[in-house]
């Protein structure tokens, strides 16, 4: 019966981690049900779903999905948070944050991006990866910016010239005022 059992929740780590396009493995050492409700409700914020995992069984379901991870990835308390390209970045973010490296609790120990295996170092820099709208943000600027300066430049020119046609009549003695010119005519 427990091979059976083994085969059914194997099966079923294949499944899930086969159509997540993005997971992170992390361990959780000491984390309480509170805390990690806490982290399963931040997680799911951005999409991604967290998974306490049997580490013999998910370790095998990932290596038939062709990612093999070192025997020490999936070592005590083990959790997998998966998700879409973008729910994985956020889980990556999530497990890094302040709050959560406060607890002092979670280590990421790898993942799996794009179907592309990533060291625990490549899942700690997926937590630096700017999320979708700051990317387009980026890319915006990046499209607008040889339009503003040309905009930029084309309207230099105007005020240029009005500048140094201000700056030249500045530059010029002032001349009398012709009151000012019989008023002195007529003291004189």
């Amino acid at each position: 019966m427990p091979n059976l059992v083994n085969q059914l929740v194997s099966s079923e780590y294949g499944q899930l981690f086969g159509q997540a396009e993005g997971l992170v493995i992390a361990a959780a050492t000491g984390l309480t049900v509170q805390e990690t409700e806490e982290l399963r409700v931040r997680l799911d914020q951005g999409g991604a779903r967290l998974r306490m995992v049997r580490n013999s069984l998910a370790r095998r379901a990932l290596a038939e999905l062709g990612h093999e991870f070192p025997a020490e990835t999936f070592v005590g308390n083990v959790f997998i948070a998966y998700g879409s390209t973008e729910a994985a970045i956020h889980a990556s973010k999530v497990l890094t944050s302040p709050e959560v490296k406060k607890l002092g609790k979670v280590a990421l120990r790898g993942g799996v991006l794009d179907s592309s295996q990533l060291s625990a170092a490549d899942a700690l820099a997926l937590a630096d990866v700017p999320d979708k709208q700051t990317l387009r943000g980026m890319l915006l600027g990046v499209i607008q910016g040889p339009a503003r300066s040309l905009a930029t430049l084309i309207d230099a020119l105007p005020c240029s010239m009005a500048r140094v046609l201000q700056a030249r009549v500045d530059a010029q003695p002032a001349a009398p005022s012709p009151e000012g010119g019989e008023a002195e005519a007529a003291a004189g």
